[in-house]
């Protein structure tokens, strides 16, 4: 018997075991199938070997022991998100959360409990109908818990924390199929590793996290024409550095609806509401806007103007990241000139300042340890399949600039971004922290079991 027809059999198997348990598993051909392996980064074509649909944690621990014991890999699908497509991995089993969202907000403690496939928006539309606020990245769609166990930036993150800080419980399914729980007072060194060190100890089927009750919120954003790029950049670089933390402000290189490129400042402001206007004329005055449309708001309004535009399923897109204590002129002169060279009209480059109350938690307190102040650059090579589809081409644009910023970079970069093969990144993401994550995971997953997970350094 070759290779493929014993895998073939042993899908044949596990489509019998999991039908007897009554958990739904779809293999290749199927509409299912085929639903689940279309993620938000559509360069991905990975095989998975079967689909599961999860609906409980017991189906979780059912499909994670049956994997484990027919030897086949495991990956976790929340929201899709991960542009690598680690969540839909080659020959593994795909554990899709997606029928896991229920979320439930506790207003008397100002927390909110979610699923293991709940999205951010799902988060967020529960805890804003109680008042509340969670701390999510820049998108509605991207899945909650996958965001916060590689860390998690966000509009609020200068005022609370990344995702990851505030998080306090876990329910987690180990490699063996055991439900565990990770606070500070029960496995506190799994729940140490949880916050920054992503998906490599387990699944996460429920996280309980802190929120926030903010009296206001403003935000929106002011978009500049491309002759006042590098002014604009550079004046927005020189305020971030004394910025508040209840300031945050990312500057995106995008283009304008006119379809010519523009630099675009993004703020949030949870501080008193009367203060808005200045910073709003300090922004303006960077340059002569184009376009200004800042005011109250809330943060499931904010996520949903940024998918609206940024977050659309089936581009092509390969994904650079760089930390840089500084946006210097020749930084800034690298990213404009980079942009203008730009193969394709939807790529784009993101710019954050990590400040405020997620600079004050010590390095070693979870396992994200980068905890110095920095800006965060995120490059977007993206991409149509049928329109000028040459991957290498557009794909080589992104390596480029973020070789390029490596002169002027800090050691490492958000490990939730990174690819596998960003050895020398992967090595300094975690700092100090590595040694005691590859203890954890050994501790936790010695056979490697959820190794399609984000990068751990060797």
């Amino acid at each position: 018997m070759d290779r493929a027809t014993k895998d073939d059999f042993k899908r044949s198997v596990l489509l019998h075991q999991f039908s007897a348990a009554r958990i739904q598993a779809f293999d290749r051909g199927s509409e299912e199938y085929h639903q689940a392996c279309r993620i938000w980064n559509g360069a991905v074509k990975h095989e998975p070997a079967l689909v599961v649909h999860c609906k409980s944690a017991s189906d979780v621990q059912s499909v994670v022991r049956t994997a484990k014991a027919h030897q086949f890999p495991i990956s976790v699908k929340g929201g899709g998100h991960d542009w690598c497509g680690r969540g839909i991995a080659d020959s593994a089993i795909v554990l899709d959360l997606s029928r896991m969202r229920a979320v439930t907000a506790d207003r008397d403690n100002n927390e909110v409990t979610f699923s293991g496939g709940a999205l951010a928006a799902d988060v967020v539309a529960v805890a804003e109908s109680t008042g509340l606020n969670v701390v999510t990245g820049y998108s509605g769609a991207v899945g909650m818990a996958g965001l916060l166990l590689g860390g998690g930036y966000g509009p609020l993150t200068t005022r609370l924390g990344l995702a990851a800080d505030n998080l306090l419980e876990a329910q987690v399914i180990l490699d063996d199929g055991r439900l565990v729980t990770a606070s500070e007072s029960s496995n506190a060194d799994l729940f140490w590793a949880l916050r920054g060190g992503g998906g490599n100890f387990g699944v996460v089927t429920s996280m309980r996290v802190r929120a926030h009750v903010l009296p206001s919120i403003m935000s929106g954003m002011i978009m500049f024409p491309w002759s006042d790029a590098k002014s604009a950049l550079a004046a927005y670089a020189d305020m971030m550095l004394s910025a508040p933390p209840e300031l945050s402000v990312a500057a995106i290189l995008s283009v304008a609806p006119s379809g010519d490129p523009a630099v675009i400042l993004a703020p949030t402001w949870t501080g008193e509401p009367e203060q808005m206007n200045h910073i709003v004329a300090r922004l303006q005055s960077f340059g002569s806007p184009l376009m200004t449309k800042v005011g109250p708001t809330r943060i499931g309004a904010m996520l949903s103007g940024y998918d609206d535009v940024q977050v659309v399923t089936g581009r092509h897109n390969l994904v650079q990241t760089r930390w840089l204590s500084r946006l210097e002129s020749d930084v800034i002169s690298t990213l404009t000139e980079a942009f203008e060279s730009r193969t394709s009209r939807f790529s784009s480059v993101v710019l954050h300042h990590f400040h405020g109350a997620g600079s004050q938690v010590a390095p070693e307190s979870t396992a994200f340890g980068m905890r110095t102040e920095h800006f965060t650059a995120l490059i977007y090579s993206t991409w149509l399949e049928d329109e000028d589809y040459d991957q290498e081409r557009h794909s080589a644009w992104g390596v480029k600039l973020s070789n390029r910023l490596s002169q002027w970079a800090l050691p490492g970069g958000y490990a939730n971004l990174l690819a596998p093969n960003s050895i020398e990144q992967i090595k300094a993401a975690y700092g100090g922290n590595a040694r005691l994550l590859r203890e954890t995971k050994l501790k936790f997953d010695p056979s490697n079991t959820f190794s399609s997970a984000i990068p751990l350094p060797d």
